[in-house]
């Protein structure tokens, strides 16, 4: 959002932010992603911020809105990441390929175990909170297209198949990869999990090396 236009109240009565707004949000957004939405506190969000509780919610709302926009913030970061990934890759399968091992891409299993922020708050929240349900589809439509697009040009490359839909290739992957995620949830040993992701990247894209 524009600076300029962050309100409506006259220059001479507006308050100068005396924090940083960004690093607010990446501490709560953390909190967040570790504790779970239910779980987290307003003493949380107050400890991890460093801001009162008037500071806080005068800045960012109350906690269901300071939420939304630490996750839209995450949101936004994480699809920025995956195009610079997705576009930067020598050949595109091997993008395709990284994208769904992503979940065990981590050596030591933390990011299976804490698994990704979007998938923790659809399974916690989306059934009865309808705007992170919008957020997720906002987040798995734009993902699938970004995909998609990645397969047209391994399709180009000649590495997958002409014939093959590029929307429902994408679909595929970004369930296996999202299944993974899940799986990493749940505790499921490291080296089966990798073996999974392995095997599910030789059968989805069979001309992965």
């Amino acid at each position: 959002m524009d600076r300029s236009v962050k309100n409506c109240y006259p220059c001479h009565m507006a308050r100068p932010r005396q924090f940083d707004e960004e690093r607010v949000l990446h501490a709560v957004r953390d909190q967040f992603w570790n504790a779970g939405y239910a779980a987290t506190s307003l003493q949380d969000l107050m400890r991890v911020s460093g801001l009162g509780k008037g500071s806080l919610y005068a800045a960012f709302g109350d906690k269901h809105q300071l939420f939304l926009r630490a996750l839209r913030s995450y949101l936004d970061d994480s699809l920025g990441y995956l195009r610079e990934k997705l576009d930067s890759a020598p050949r595109a399968l091997d993008a395709l390929r990284a994208f769904v091992m992503a979940p065990v891409s981590d050596p030591g299993g933390a990011a299976a175990r804490r698994g990704c922020l979007m998938a923790n708050s659809t399974c916690e929240l989306a059934t009865a909170d309808p705007e992170v349900l919008a957020e997720a589809g906002r987040t798995y439509e734009g993902t699938t297209a970004l995909v998609a697009e990645c397969v047209v040009r391994a399709q180009k490359e000649g590495d997958v198949p002409a014939d093959a839909d590029p929307i429902e290739t994408a679909r595929a992957l970004l369930a296996a990869q999202q299944g993974l995620v899940f799986m990493g949830r749940t505790g499921l040993d490291f080296d089966k999990l990798t073996a999974t992701a392995r095997s599910l990247a030789a059968q989805l894209l069979p001309g992965a090396g």
